[in-house]
């Protein structure tokens, strides 16, 4: 029995068929990473507010302490 041999163009077809499958794989990965990322901000942000809602520091004295000024209390 012969083999068949496989043309350029067919090669280059599967390699096109690949690389869009490829492709739509990345696309959904990156998809999902973007949306966990943004549930860990979130996540993050309300934890944040939470935070400054039970603390007795002012909003001027977290943003000071964030920025990483020195507090006048030093």
């Amino acid at each position: 029995m012969a083999r068949r041999v496989v043309t350029l163009e067919e090669k280059i077809e599967k390699a096109q068929i690949n690389v869009a499958e490829t492709k739509a794989k990345y696309d959904k990965a990156v998809d999902e990473l973007e949306k966990l990322l943004t549930k860990r901000k979130e996540r993050d942000n309300k934890q944040l507010l939470e935070a400054f809602s039970e603390s007795e520091k002012t909003l001027a004295e977290v943003i000071e302490f964030l920025q990483g000024n020195k507090s006048s209390e030093d």
